[in-house]
């Protein structure tokens, strides 16, 4: 890539001059880690549950570098083909979530997957990229002409959204999908008043959730008070942080992997921990930390409404998710099931991360004028 001119006028080449380079070659040392983590958690999981040692590895290197190659190829596109691929996408993912209580396989009391071509699909993870940009083209339009009703189109999907997830149920995706969607009408100019109002429909979101959802009030209680049921998990987790300390055990020597049933996905950030110790868990933040601080300092300078509002909630998106799937693990929070982006194991969430990445990368790519977001 380096041996690329600047007067280099291919799609390559463009694109090469473009891109954030920084954020790009930071993601990429992040999958690296992932397939690191990979090798390290997963044969032992295999193994307990009577797979060959190395299936999950092989299942997750045959997506990676599909991954990697989608996200490239995604970043490589113009703002005007990014929202004609979120609309395509969030109009694919809309009819499979409505697809997955009817032809759906429940696991561990959920339904949240559907099997296409003998592949185990997860379309809520296809909703967060997806719908972050759509609602960021339906609110920009809305300020750029008070008489379109982009916000109520907004509103609208975001209710639909909701009421697809909660039939899951998802409580998780459901809360990832809100702030996402709260943080983009915020943006967009959302007067103080329905700030507050919309403050006190999530609170009262939550306590429903709390009410109605019995797997959420139990793990609201784990985590107020761990005698009042199983915290088995969590505990494991946190051991694995005591025994790796700064340095960690070596590569390998960990013994956590051995007893958490979702070692190499749910809490493949504990097997960081106890492997490779706390410096390295330090590393994998700061890399996350960079890429969405970089994403957002970007934007600081951003002409276009829409590029802004999109970014902006793409960025987010990678931040809750891992400040979720390591706030779990050393219990800062209730325990919620979220993959670490581009680490844990899991196709879904490995595709829809490589979308939801390689979109805010073609977004914040310098461009020459405005006119280059419609074309």
């Amino acid at each position: 890539m380096s041996t690329i001119a600047r007067t280099d006028r291919s799609v390559i080449g463009r694109w090469w001059w473009t891109v954030d380079r920084w954020t790009l070659g930071a993601v990429l040392l992040i999958v690296l880690i992932g397939a690191l983590l990979i090798l390290a958690a997963s044969p032992a999981v295999s193994e307990r549950i009577g797979l060959d040692s190395f299936y999950f590895v092989r299942r997750q290197f045959l997506v990676l570098p599909l991954a990697v190659g989608l996200m490239l190829a995604v970043s490589m596109l113009s703002p005007l083909q990014i929202r004609r691929l979120a609309t395509l996408g969030l109009a694919g993912t809309v009819v499979l979530l409505a697809l997955v209580p009817i032809v759906g396989a429940e696991i561990k009391g959920a339904t949240r997957w559907i099997s296409i071509a003998g592949f185990s699909l997860q379309p809520s993870e296809f909703a967060k990229p997806f719908m972050a940009v759509v609602t960021a083209w339906m609110f920009a339009e809305w300020r750029r002409d008070p008489a379109f009703p982009g916000h109520l189109v907004a509103i609208a999907l975001y209710l639909l959204l909701v009421a697809l997830l909660l039939s899951q149920p998802d409580f998780g995706m459901t809360v990832m999908i809100s702030v996402i969607w709260f943080g983009q009408f915020f943006l967009a100019g959302l007067p103080m008043i329905f700030v507050g109002a919309l403050i006190g429909l999530g609170a009262a979101g939550a306590v429903g959730a709390y009410l109605v959802f019995p797997h959420v009030a139990s793990r609201v209680h784990r985590f107020l008070d761990p005698a009042s049921g199983d915290t088995y998990q969590v505990d494991r987790s946190l051991e694995a942080f005591v025994n790796g300390g700064l340095l960690g055990t070596g590569p390998g020597e960990g013994t956590v992997k051995a007893y958490l049933p979702d070692a190499h996905a749910d809490f493949i950030f504990s097997v960081a921990g106890e492997e490779f110790g706390g410096l390295a868990c330090l590393l994998i933040i700061a890399l996350y930390a960079f890429v969405v601080l970089r994403g957002y300092a970007k934007l600081l300078s951003e002409t276009s409404l829409f590029v802004l509002i999109a970014a902006a909630g793409l960025f987010t998106q990678v931040a809750l998710q891992a400040l979720i799937h390591m706030a779990s693990a050393v219990s800062l929070m209730p325990a919620k099931g979220m993959t670490l982006p581009f680490i844990s194991y899991g196709g879904s969430s490995l595709l829809a991360l490589a979308f939801a990445m390689g979109m805010a990368l073609a977004l914040t790519r310098r461009r020459g004028t405005d006119r280059e977001v419609l074309t």
